[in-house]
C-alpha cells in the first residue's frame, strides 16, 4: 500500500464540477475560446434543391380528392320545406329518424350527401332533393 492512499481525500454524495456556459463577454474573464464557424449554420436544407420540391407536387397530386359536399340549394331546398311544414330541424329530425345535427349539417352544406338520409328527407318533406329539379313538389307514382 502507498502512502498517498490515507492523505488523499474522498467526498462522497459531491457533484463533479459541470464546465460553465458562458452567456456574454463579462463570463469570459479573459479565457481564450475557440470559435469554429459550421458550414451549414442558417441554411435550409429541406429547399436546396428543386428536387425536393417536385417530388413533393407529384405527392399532392396523388392524393385522392376530398368527398363532395351537399350543394347549397339542396340545403335551402331542405330548409324551404320544413319551414313549408312547419317543422323545427329538431322535429323534422325525429321524423326521419336521424340526429338534428345531421340535418343541421345537410342545410349548411357541411354534409356529404347520404342516399339514404336524402331519401328519408324527400318523404318527410314532400319535395324533390336529387336530380334536375330540387326544390320541386314530390309527384305520386306516375300511371300509365
Amino acid at each position: 500500500m502507498s502512502t498517498n492512499d490515507w492523505d488523499s481525500k474522498l467526498v462522497i454524495g459531491q457533484k463533479a464540477k459541470a464546465p460553465k456556459v458562458t452567456r456574454n463577454t463579462s463570463d469570459l474573464n479573459g479565457a481564450v475560446v475557440g470559435t469554429d464557424k459550421k458550414i451549414t449554420a442558417g441554411s435550409n436544407k429541406a429547399h436546396q434543391g428543386t428536387d425536393h420540391q417536385r417530388i413533393a407536387k407529384l405527392d399532392r397530386e396523388n392524393e385522392v380528392a376530398p368527398p363532395p359536399k351537399i350543394a347549397p340549394s339542396v340545403g335551402k331546398a331542405i330548409q324551404q320545406g320544413r319551414m313549408d311544414k312547419g317543422l323545427s330541424q329538431k322535429d323534422c329530425a325525429q321524423k326521419i329518424n336521424e340526429k338534428p345535427s345531421i340535418l343541421q349539417d345537410y342545410e349548411s352544406g357541411k354534409a356529404i350527401p347520404n342516399p339514404q338520409i336524402l331519401a328519408k328527407l324527400e318523404r318527410a318533406l314532400g319535395i324533390k332533393l336529387r336530380g334536375a329539379d330540387i326544390g320541386k313538389k314530390l309527384e305520386g307514382p306516375k300511371k300509365s
